[in-house]
């Protein structure tokens, strides 16, 4: 009869620990990337009777046989931080301490003071590594973004597309040599532009762009730019034709040396005016000479000067993309997962972190959108998986389950009081 107390008492203690892991959940139901845990009994078997008709067994309880999470997807949340990442899959963020690498699906991340991209308890998140020129190696460390900048890049080809008015005369004879403070005067050209390109350490440079006629379909441009020293230097000039329908023949590409001075580089840069008829083209797709006004359709060139990290991005694969002032843009990382073949058997850590552990066997590490591990979804957060209706079903089971076995105890005292009654 006494064992009827200490079986009661199992059930009591078994279902409060039940309570604990429910009570645990609806905590954490608003927990980014918190999984939910269950619990499972087993009942104990001590003791064997025998009788004419067998062997009979009774049982001394229940035991809590395991608290196993659930790894089931949480939903999505939308947010305005793009360093909030939420994985489509099976994978794991890696965050390390300096010490130790956890694993989490909490993907809260900002910058901390030192560039790095962590978590809020200043964990850094683990991905591959990029080199200066944006290719991402195989070396797996912390995700920085400090003092990436973009580096200049010094102009070699420019395009121009313009509309020459064929109704303009012929300007006077072309007669500037440059070397001085002063710009070409207006009788020596028709039309102008300027189009600035850059030289090898990023600094701009206006190029001006003198358009003469010198005879009917046949113009001559002209590049005229000032050097280091503020004074006017001419570059070589550059024959266009065209032909009765106004459509470029030949725009006679060559290199254009340019001497910047101050200790850049001198540059070469080769202007192209479209795909002429004498290059195979139709002579329509670039610079024009209609009866019309002057208009400037194109002018582009390939340089730029050096730029700051102004932005970043994560895209579907992990891959890290800093925007830069100047325009452009170049990876900088890319997010490595890890994936176990028993994730419920991770230790769990606190604060949304999980640890290898022997159960768990050692993570599958990849890139995302590989190997099962999950693409990645920038700008959303994924929510616990807490169904709080089933735990509310569960609390209430547990505690039903708890007053019965007190129930149980309460009887067997009933029991053993009459027994001590007896006379």
């Amino acid at each position: 009869m006494l064992t009827s107390l200490f079986t009661a008492v199992s059930g009591m203690s078994a279902n409060g620990a039940s309570l604990s892991v429910i009570g645990d959940n609806i905590a954490n139901q608003n927990t980014i990337g918190f999984k939910g845990s269950s619990m499972s009994f087993g009942d104990v078997l001590s003791q064997s009777l025998g009788g004419a008709g067998g062997t009979s067994q009774i049982g001394r309880g229940v035991q809590i046989m395991s608290v196993t999470p659930s790894l089931a997807q949480g939903s999505f949340q939308s947010t305005a931080n793009g360093l909030d990442l939420a994985i489509d899959g099976d994978g794991f963020f890696m965050v390390n301490n300096g010490a130790a690498r956890y694993y989490t699906r909490a993907g809260q991340f900002v910058l901390d003071k030192l560039g790095r991209i962590g978590n809020p308890d200043g964990l850094v998140l683990q991905g591959y590594l990029a080199d200066t020129s944006g290719n991402i190696t195989g070396t797996i460390g912390s995700l920085m973004v400090a003092a990436l900048q973009s580096s200049a890049t010094q102009s070699s080809t420019g395009s121009i597309a313009v509309n020459l008015n064929a109704a303009s005369t012929a300007a006077a004879a072309w007669t500037y040599v440059g070397g001085t403070t002063t710009p070409p005067s207006s009788a020596q050209y028709n039309h102008s532009t300027t189009m600035t390109v850059y030289d090898s350490q990023g600094g701009a440079h206006p190029v001006n762009v003198y358009f003469a006629k010198s005879a009917a379909n046949t113009w001559t441009a002209h590049y005229v730019y000032t050097n280091a020293a503020g004074v006017y230097q001419e570059s070589a000039s550059q024959n266009l034709t065209f032909n009765t329908s106004g459509a470029l023949t030949a725009d006679n590409e060559a290199a254009k040396a340019f001497v910047w001075g101050g200790g850049v580089a001198d540059g070469s840069i080769t202007f192209n005016y479209g795909t002429s008829i004498g290059e195979g083209g139709t002579g329509l797709d670039g610079t024009t000479q209609f009866n019309s006004d002057f208009t400037v359709l194109k002018l582009t060139q390939n340089g730029y000067g050096a730029g700051a990290l102004k932005n970043i991005q994560v895209g579907q694969e992990g891959i890290i993309t800093g925007v830069f002032t100047n325009g452009q843009s170049r990876s900088v990382g890319q997010l490595a997962l890890g994936k176990f073949i028993a994730p419920a058997k991770l230790a769990k850590m606190g604060r949304n972190l999980y640890a290898e552990s022997y159960d768990s066997g050692q993570p599958v590490v990849g890139a995302p959108n590989t190997s099962g591990l999950g693409k990645i979804a920038s700008n959303s957060l994924e929510l616990s998986n807490v169904d709080l209706a089933n735990e509310f079903v569960k609390m209430i089971t547990a505690q039903r389950g708890f007053e019965a076995n007190s129930k149980m105890i309460a009887t067997s005292d009933m029991l053993l009081q009459t027994l001590v009654n007896l006379r």
